[in-house]
């Protein structure tokens, strides 16, 4: 299927069901909800003890500087306020990703990158812990240098995690690890699929793992992890999250690009095998990377864009009907 094509599809997938005989989604809402810093990005969300944490990188461009790690809280969704806010000196803190571990605490992994001037020079994965959302570790150095723990799954009071290692000095590789504390990662096995990069990992009630992988792979494995099934996508992923629904269904969202050049944060019905946008939140420029929670029987989804006026966080609500 052509790129237009899909496109097609995809339009129509809007105006009917899903072609899997199941609702299709409506967008509710979306509003922005930060835009303080001069660069607001890379977000995620979560919902614990009945309260919302939402994070992102701010920041004074896409890259280049060093950015901090802003995490705001709710009881609503709808009046937000800072929470922390957690930052290294000469260290660009990116792409915060939220998860609550066994013993109920927050734990915040986020990329942290060295640069040379304004030049990409080397990185490792930073680690912070906090019990409340509020009062936070300082960030930990995780793994050896050019290592990225890009996301954290939880799953049987183990951690799962894929690195990307290497950025532009030699072909990427992906390293799949998991871990019992958030701080010693024990490695697992290698995901061998050209480009590998952000991977977010999820897993079934039998206990079976699926990865959605950028830049357009989906893979999945039974434990001990170690052997895996890639499928390759008809097209091109960035910041790629997805969920497993109640009634088992995979919803997915990530940064789509465009023929234009442009890009856009859209909702993709997801299987093992394929991934398919149904729904474009509203969205453009610098955007994408997206927090997932399914609460109150809606899809509520945090994502940055730059389509209206600077590149702020937003927050959508989504309904399967």
């Amino acid at each position: 299927m052509t790129r237009r094509e899909l496109f097609a599809a995809a339009a129509v997938s809007q105006l009917s069901p899903c072609a899997s005989g199941q609702s299709k989604p409506e967008l509710v809402s979306a509003r922005r909800i930060w835009d303080r810093a001069e660069y607001n990005s890379f977000t995620d969300l979560i919902r614990v003890r009945n309260r919302w944490f939402c994070v992102f990188r701010e920041g004074h461009s896409h890259a280049g500087d060093h950015g901090k790690v802003r995490i705001i809280t709710s009881a609503d969704a709808q009046k937000w306020e800072p929470a922390a806010l957690v930052e290294e000196a000469g260290i660009d803190l990116r792409d915060p990703k939220l998860s609550e571990m066994p013993d109920g605490r927050l734990m915040l992994i986020t990329g942290g990158i060295v640069y040379e001037g304004t030049a990409y020079a080397t990185r490792a994965p930073r680690v912070s812990f906090s019990a409340d959302g509020h009062q936070w570790s300082a960030p930990r150095r995780l793994l050896s240098e050019d290592h990225w723990l890009w996301r954290v799954t939880w799953r049987k009071n183990r951690a799962y995690s894929l690195s990307k290692l290497n950025e532009g000095r030699r072909e990427r590789r992906g390293f799949l690890y998991s871990s019992e504390n958030g701080i010693d990662w024990q490695w697992i096995t290698e995901f061998k699929v050209e480009g590998v990069s952000e991977t977010t990992l999820r897993f079934l009630p039998d206990d079976e793992a699926i990865a959605l992988i950028r830049p357009g792979w989906i893979g999945s494995s039974r434990p001990p992890y170690k052997q895996w099934k890639f499928h390759k996508l008809e097209m091109t992923i960035g910041g790629p999250n997805f969920l497993i629904l109640p009634d088992g269904r995979f919803w997915a969202t990530a940064r789509d690009y465009l023929e234009n050049g442009t890009h856009s944060t859209v909702l993709a019905e997801m299987t093992r095998e394929s991934y398919r946008p149904v729904l474009t939140l509203p969205s453009g420029g610098d955007t994408s990377y997206a927090g997932m929670v399914w609460y109150d029987d809606l899809l509520w989804i945090s994502y940055y864009s730059s389509h209206e006026e600077k590149t702020s966080v937003y927050l959508a609500t989504v309904r399967f009907r």
